[in-house]
């Protein structure tokens, strides 16, 4: 079983920045495959904010196009979540997913992180 540490997140003004990162417990021998941020509001369903793959492709969700950026250092099991210019709909608790397994795909996630945009 993966776990999962998030560290980042927090609170700032309108068009400043956040760094996210989340990275598999010490000692985490699995290999990691796809990982994620998604983010979640109250009475709404959790969303995929961006994905990278192990070799590297990255998908954004169109709200965040051109403004965070999705990274991963595969030797160290970590993702990291660069969020420029936020905007006051981007307020939420974040939660980093990692995809592991072989003969089947197990998800972990992190407890989440929240970020507060203030005008």
């Amino acid at each position: 079983q993966v776990q999962l540490v998030e560290s980042g997140g927090g609170s700032v003004q309108a068009g400043g920045s956040l760094r996210l990162s989340c990275a598999a417990a010490p000692g985490t021998m699995i290999s990691l495959k796809d990982m994620s941020w998604h983010r979640e509001v109250p009475g709404k369903e959790r969303e995929l904010v961006a994905l990278i793959t192990t070799s590297g492709t990255t998908t954004y969700a169109d709200s965040v196009k051109g403004r965070f950026t999705i990274s991963r250092d595969n030797a160290k099991k970590m993702v990291t979540l660069q969020m420029n210019s936020l905007e006051s709909g981007d307020p939420s608790r974040y939660y980093c997913n990692a995809r592991y397994g072989s003969s089947f795909l197990l998800s972990a996630w992190g407890p989440g992180s929240q970020v507060t945009v203030s005008s």
